[in-house]
């Protein structure tokens, strides 16, 4: 089988991750995919069914929810825990800094190597995951210039295969193809002109498939004596990677064939890897398993309320539009419309109208775009949503949304812990454990945002944490701890900051209306 050939998993999912694509994209994508979300009418020709599309305006509510969901998990920055730039003395009495500390601050900074810092990359992840259900971030080690760790990320449309095999006990990512495009040189003939040799502006991208598999190490010769010892299980796993690229075709007829350009094996301290750096992100899990997109029921009726507001339109354009009728006019007289413009006829009985339209057809298509408008508030697309309704209480609404937040929880939940991977993946490249499963959650770790709740602390929850702290039922802490959570206090300032401006503001003010700082009830805070 050729190294494009793709997984059955990814053959079923394709067309809704291009549809989810085109979706969000916009108007503009889903008028270019034509037939295919806006069906050709019975005996339209080419000229009436491109009026017949220009005509329709497309809703955008899936890109406005998606955004939306991405806006609340990141809502409040995430949090984020890597090892200290400690402190260390050397025998001369040196400060200098940790090296692990550094490097992961340095990963923090710039992800990818393309500018983006970390909390950009998770907001780009969390960003595909919502959108098409999947992507995958892929650890490499950049050793020609910088010596460091990077993520690059790889949408669900460029993981083309992948396999899963159980070795010791465990299962284990064996195979991963992905595609990629990279800088190439397009093959030149011997004869050029100095002109076309020194084009600098001239660019060739070339396709290519990066394939990462898991081969026994034994059978690898790497330079250096030391470097791959006999084990003495049946397989010891190590990490290959082989790059391929597309052979340019000499005609149309001729298949699309593939050439290994390269394979390498990535060591880490003269060893190679024993697994495959790549992670899978999906809103349940970060299994390879294709789930089912988060936004998949928004997308139907977003291109349903589409396909109605062209119908809508069209009817309203041969319906709505006033047509002129006369009754004794000479046939070959040409009557002119407007407010200069007078019909006359010496003819008795002669008459003149407009003929409009006056049923009730139209108003079914209204009604069935109201229908899906709620339809698809319903189905999460919370901003679209009206005002409050007269006597609806914070808690009504906050149970019609309690649905919205488990689904927004579970992807924030599912994308903290494969982010989280990601974290270990650079912290062992940088350090000295075994596996990369061997960094703990001591170590590192990311969690996304699940307070998606916007109302904050009402008056009565505020007085009542107060009441309770007064009375010793909570700790100092916890109680500016829920001020926080509840955005009374803001994002970034400490309980140590927040005591402080305290303590200032009671030296200013005057007794009366000083507020003891000290624990009421005298109990521990």
């Amino acid at each position: 089988m050729p190294v494009n050939t793709t997984h059955p998993d990814y053959d079923a999912n394709l067309s809704a991750w291009l549809r989810a694509r085109d979706v969000i994209a916009g108007e503009d994508a889903v008028k270019a995919g034509g037939e295919k979300y806006l069906p050709l009418l019975q005996e339209q020709t080419d000229d009436e069914y491109a009026t017949y599309k220009a005509r329709a305006s497309f809703f955008n509510a899936t890109a406005r929810t998606a955004e939306g969901y991405v806006g609340l998990v990141f809502r409040r920055p995430p949090f984020l825990k890597l090892p200290g730039v400690a402190e260390v003395r050397d025998q001369k009495s040196e400060v200098r800094t940790s090296a692990l500390g550094k490097a992961m601050a340095v990963f923090a900074n710039d992800a990818d190597m393309l500018g983006t810092p970390l909390a950009g990359y998770a907001k780009n992840v969390v960003s595909e995951v919502i959108s098409v259900g999947r992507c995958g971030s892929l650890m490499d080690w950049e050793g020609d210039a910088e010596n460091r760790a990077y993520v690059s990320l790889y949408a669900a449309e460029n993981i083309l295969n992948w396999r899963v095999e159980r070795f010791n006990g465990r299962n284990l990512l064996t195979m991963v193809a992905l595609a990629e495009k990279a800088e190439g040189r397009k093959q030149r003939s011997e004869v050029r002109s100095q002109e076309a040799d020194d084009d600098e502006f001239e660019q060739n991208v070339v396709e290519q498939i990066r394939v990462l598999r898991l081969v026994d190490a034994r059978s690898l010769r790497v330079a250096g004596p030391e470097n791959l010892q006999p084990s003495t299980f049946n397989f010891q796993p190590a990490c290959q990677v082989e790059i391929w690229q597309r052979v340019e075709r000499k005609s149309k007829r001729d298949k699309t064939e593939w050439q290994k350009v390269e394979t390498r094996i990535p060591l880490r301290f003269g060893k190679p890897l024993p697994l495959l750096p790549f992670v899978f992100h999906g809103p349940r899990h970060a299994l390879p398993n294709v789930e089912k997109l988060p936004l998949a029921d928004v997308i139907a009726v977003n291109l349903d309320h589409y396909r109605l507001d062209a119908d809508y339109k069209h009817g309203m354009h041969f319906t709505a539009l006033p047509t002129a009728w006369v009754s004794g006019f000479d046939k070959e007289d040409t009557l002119r419309i407007g407010s200069s413009t007078a019909w006359t006829t010496d003819t008795v009985g002669a008459a003149a109208g407009f003929l409009e339209y006056t049923g009730q057809g139209l108003t079914t298509f209204e009604r069935a775009m109201d229908r899906d408008e709620r339809l698809m508030a319903v189905l999460g697309a919370r901003l679209l949503e009206g005002q409050k309704k007269v006597g609806e209480t914070a808690e009504s609404i906050e149970l019609r949304q309690s649905g919205e937040s488990s689904v927004l929880a579970n992807i924030a939940g599912s994308v903290s812990a494969s982010l989280t991977q990601v974290l270990r993946w650079a912290c062992w490249w940088n350090s000295t454990e075994a596996l990369p499963d061997d960094v703990t959650n001591e170590q590192v770790v990311m969690e996304l945002n699940t307070d998606f709740s916007t109302t904050g602390l009402s008056a009565t929850e505020l007085t009542a944490v107060v009441k309770a702290w007064q009375s010793g039922a909570l700790s100092r802490d916890t109680m500016l701890d829920l001020f926080r959570r509840g955005e009374i206090l803001p994002e970034g300032r400490s309980n140590k900051e927040e005591i402080h401006l305290i303590g200032s503001d009671q030296k200013s003010a005057v007794p009366e209306r000083s507020i003891a700082l000290a624990n009421p009830s005298g109990g521990n805070s």
